[in-house]
């Protein structure tokens, strides 16, 4: 199966049916335009292209960007996202990296872009969306309009790169992970299997579509559901478009989830037709799924997944936050299961599994891990050792089979040499009542190696110090565990899916 099969079934059986709606334009998009579109895309990059090439795209949530999700994979190119929130020379790294030989840009974006231009060789077309003549560069209505409407013509193999996506780079440098047709519609099968999103589905899309969380909108669409797009994310626009559109489901970061608990028109708005709200891309303090459970009811649900994974391969649904709020409370702490499609284990350093209890890194096999890295034989390679795909992320799973992410393995800390896992500190300063974010990382100590360091950010309107804190740690945690050390700021670095850039930090922080 191809990922563009799903927007064609349902442009045949359903074509008045809409697939999408923009906020931003109020425009409506049906199936059958949807599929229209995909195959224009797909014929106008093949005159500018050819099969097995990349197509950049750096924009924001928009209907275009959707139909290169599907139009690009069908033309046999990979198309190659790039975060509208990088520095543009991060952007030319990626393009040149990419070998890109298209690149769709957002008008608003094309000054940014336009200087670095002549440091990208293999660029040849730039086309751009919402700019009539802008800069000399043709408009992508105009290129996609004039393309033929029949299905494009190559012969797309399912384990073609569809999407190249690169990594966030939290914690090193980018590495193109290549998402093929099979790893996609697998990972979309799956969710659709275990999240079981229904036909009048009206799922709002808050994360960008730059982010591998947007396979949520394959996923509605497999069902036949409607995407509702908004331009980024901002909390009290979320709560208007929920009542606005009578959203069902959508899909947030804890960080993004956090915003909304604490926005002070969280009860001016009818919230009340979602019957579902998933997380993920981070780590969830349990204080903030508390207080989610707590507005919302049972509808909470997350999965456990990232770019090399096309989606989720762990799964914790409704039916078990309801376990949690009913007294087993030690779950609230879990990211679930593994899906029906993936095989995920936890592992020692010789990859032996490991016994309930103990810490290791989760790998992982299945028709959803990525093909590779693009280019990047050794990257590939250390990421395959063993024939699992190793996530670097630090767990632990439990007698029933729930696991418990600790940290990832970048971000542990060696103090005095006993590990300490960020999160478990995390938790614990996230109950002070003072505390909106925090993030715990570890700097350079002649010492003890590492001091434990806790970046925090205050709600609005409060006040602490380091020392209650810090006392307040000790009340919970070894003593070699507690920050040493507190700095408040007034906000925390994050990449666009709203992951905090703990990297950045130990950068900023570091004498």
């Amino acid at each position: 199966m191809l990922l563009g099969d799903i927007i064609r079934l349902h442009g045949r059986k359903t074509p008045s049916r809409v697939a999408l709606l923009d906020t931003g334009s109020n425009r409506s998009v049906t199936f059958g335009d949807l599929l229209e579109r995909s195959n224009r895309v797909a014929n106008a990059m093949l005159g500018l292209a050819a099969p097995g090439d990349r197509v950049g795209i750096l924009a924001e949530n928009l209907p275009e960007y959707v139909e290169c999700y599907y139009g690009v994979p069908a033309a046999g190119m990979a198309l190659t996202f790039l975060n509208y929130r990088l520095h543009p020379k991060e952007w030319a790294w990626i393009l040149n990296d990419a070998e890109a030989r298209v690149v769709v840009v957002q008008e608003k974006y094309l000054d940014q872009i336009q200087p670095e231009l002549g440091e990208i060789p293999s660029i040849e077309h730039v086309v751009v969306i919402g700019g009539k003549s802008r800069g000399g560069y043709p408009d992508y209505d105009d290129v996609v309009g004039a393309a033929q409407a029949d299905p494009p013509g190559p012969v797309v193999d399912e384990d073609s790169t569809a999407w190249l996506l690169y990594t966030s780079g939290t914690t090193g440098f980018p590495k193109g992970a290549m998402l093929t047709h099979r790893n996609l519609t697998v990972a979309v099968i799956e969710s659709v299997i275990e999240y079981e999103p229904q036909p009048d589905e009206r799922n709002l899309v808050a994360f960008p579509l730059c982010h591998v969380a947007g396979y949520s909108v394959p996923v509605t669409h497999f069902r036949g559901g409607r995407v509702v797009l908004t331009p980024m994310f901002e909390p009290e626009m979320w709560m208007r478009l929920v009542d606005e559109h009578g959203i069902t489901g959508t899909a947030l970061a804890p960080t993004m989830l956090n915003m909304v608990l604490q926005q002070p028109k969280l009860r001016d708005f009818d919230l009340g037709t979602l019957r579902g709200i998933g997380y993920g891309a981070a780590a969830m303090p349990v204080e903030v799924l508390r207080a989610a459970i707590d507005r919302f009811g049972p509808i909470v649900y997350s999965g456990f997944g990232m770019t090399e994974l096309g989606g989720n391969v762990l799964t914790f649904p409704k039916s078990d936050h309801v376990r949690a709020i009913n007294g087993e409370e030690h779950l609230l702490a879990s990211c679930g299961t593994p899906m029906c499609l993936a095989e995920v284990k936890v592992v020692d350093e010789d990859m032996r599994e490991c016994d309930p209890g103990i810490v290791g890194e989760i790998v992982i096999q299945g028709d959803q891990v990525l093909k590779g890295y693009f280019r990047n034989e050794e990257g590939t390679k250390k990421a395959f050792e063993g024939g699992w795909f190793h996530t670097g992320d630090m767990a632990r799973r439990d007698e029933e089979g729930f696991f418990y992410i600790v940290d990832r393995m970048k971000d542990m800390i060696i103090t005095g040499g006993e590990n300490v896992y960020s999160r478990e500190v995390e938790e614990v300063i996230y109950a002070h009542p003072a505390v909106s974010e925090a993030a715990v990382i570890g700097l350079p100590d002649p010492q003890w190696g590492e001091t434990v360091t806790a970046i925090v950010v205050l709600r609005p309107g409060t006040t602490t110090t380091e020392a209650d804190i810090i006392r307040a740690s000790r009340d919970r945690l070894a003593g070699f565990k507690k920050p040493t050390r507190v700095i408040f700021v007034d906000e925390l670095p994050k990449t666009v899916s709203g992951k905090i850039l703990k990297r950045e930090l130990r950068d900023r922080f570091t004498d």
